[in-house]
């Protein structure tokens, strides 16, 4: 889920929003300002409730925020780096280079995220018991009390034990620590989730249909995203198995033809395009890293302009390239190929130098051959917690 706009930074990990919030948070305060909040307390001015209805919207992004955050911190604490939290119109995602390397650490990384909704549900509820002890019933009290309640509902709803959800994450520990088999655990998870979408969509389509409501509709959106993201999250795995213990220097490319940032896309064209098989061009200013240029975005460029425009003009800028060093394991790598660069990434040297390029051309033939290799991706001692005498905690 890609970002919108950036937030800033907490705990150094970025925080964004999607533009789809802005949907969330529409319906969420026209639902409890008129309706959930007027049933239960009538009587009081329409600007009263907005108000009410605003700041629980709000606080309820705040509490998704707080339950992504903890996955973040524990992610990290567990040697996986950690690129940002995204919160869009069904929650947040908390964006992990990289896999847990043991079922405690996929535990950890899983099940705090509720524990987090529950101790802020926790929270509200007891300033909810202490605003009513002060001031009886109110509108306050009432809004303390659907945020208490909504963060429980979400603590539950996530330990529901299919994936993507936090539950499939502790089912995929749990059988990982108890069959040792990471891949066949994760699976398992993932075909759970599937199922419980499906049960969603014909929940929500009885619904709809016996006129309960537009829940219904809800409950289907709901049920198509966590079966389009579990369905995903299976083949991730498998090809996260069939390519793990790879690094990325045994599949790239090496030794690219590089360009310079300043050269005209015509020039670029006549001197290299047409000469040469390449459809990726990394570009270098001062020996560095510049940009990158792909045959795709070459071909965007109108014709009568290829004279005119420079290369830094069309190229993917260097901060949104992912790169990679040629011992990094490819299977962190992979999650971040996309976007600007239709799928590539650059590799560089200890010194910074570009080395190699890694394209889907790459991926495909390796995975073509994974199973020549012969060699099991978790091999033992697998499940329980394992000491990584290399593991390091990356830092955002």
């Amino acid at each position: 889920m890609k970002e919108s706009i950036r937030l800033g930074h907490i705990a150094g990990i970025r925080v964004g929003i999607n533009f789809s919030v802005i949907v969330i948070v529409a319906i969420l305060i026209f639902g409890l300002s008129f309706g959930r909040f007027p049933e239960v307390l009538p009587g009081l001015a329409t600007w009263a409730y907005l108000v009410a209805g605003t700041v629980s919207a709000i606080l309820l992004l705040v509490s998704l925020l707080v339950h992504e955050l903890a996955h973040a911190v524990v992610a990290r604490r567990n040697g996986i780096e950690v690129s940002g939290i995204t919160l869009w119109l069904l929650g947040g995602v908390a964006e992990l280079r990289g896999e847990p390397r043991s079922a405690g650490a996929d535990l950890r990384i899983a099940a705090v995220g509720p524990l987090a909704s529950l101790a802020v549900g926790a929270v509200f509820a007891a300033a909810a018991v202490a605003a009513h002890a002060i001031t009886g019933p109110g509108l306050g009290v009432e809004t303390l009390a659907y945020l208490a309640g909504i963060n429980g509902l979400l603590a539950v709803f996530n330990l529901v034990p299919a994936a993507p959800l936090d539950g499939g994450r502790v089912l995929r520990a749990f059988l990982w620590w108890r069959r040792g088999d990471r891949t066949a655990a994760a699976i398992t998870a993932a075909r759970a989730g599937r199922a419980f979408g499906l049960i969603l969509i014909a929940l929500g389509f009885i619904q709809f249909v016996v006129g309960a409501g537009f829940g219904g509709l809800w409950l289907i959106l709901i049920g198509l995203f966590v079966v389009g993201a579990a369905s995903s999250e299976e083949q991730q795995t498998r090809v996260n198995a069939a390519l793990h213990g790879i690094r990325v220097g045994e599949i790239m490319t090496p030794d690219p033809v590089v360009a310079n940032a300043n050269q005209t896309v015509q020039n670029l064209i006549d001197e290299v395009v047409l000469t040469h098989r390449f459809s990726t061009y990394p570009l270098i200013t001062d020996g560095r890293l510049a940009g990158l240029v792909t045959l795709n975005r070459i071909r965007a460029t109108p014709p009568d302009q290829r004279s005119t425009l420079h290369l830094f003009d069309i190229a993917c800028p260097p901060e949104q390239i992912p790169t990679a060093h040629p011992d990094d394991p490819l299977t962190d790598l992979l999650p971040r190929m996309a976007d600007c660069t239709d799928g590539r990434a650059v590799v560089l040297g200890a010194g910074g130098q570009v080395v190699g390029l890694v394209s889907p051309s790459d991926i495909s033939r390796t995975m073509q051959t994974s199973d020549l290799r012969g060699s099991h991706p978790y091999p033992p001692p697998r499940g329980a917690d394992l000491m990584v005498p290399h593991e390091k905690h990356h830092r955002t």
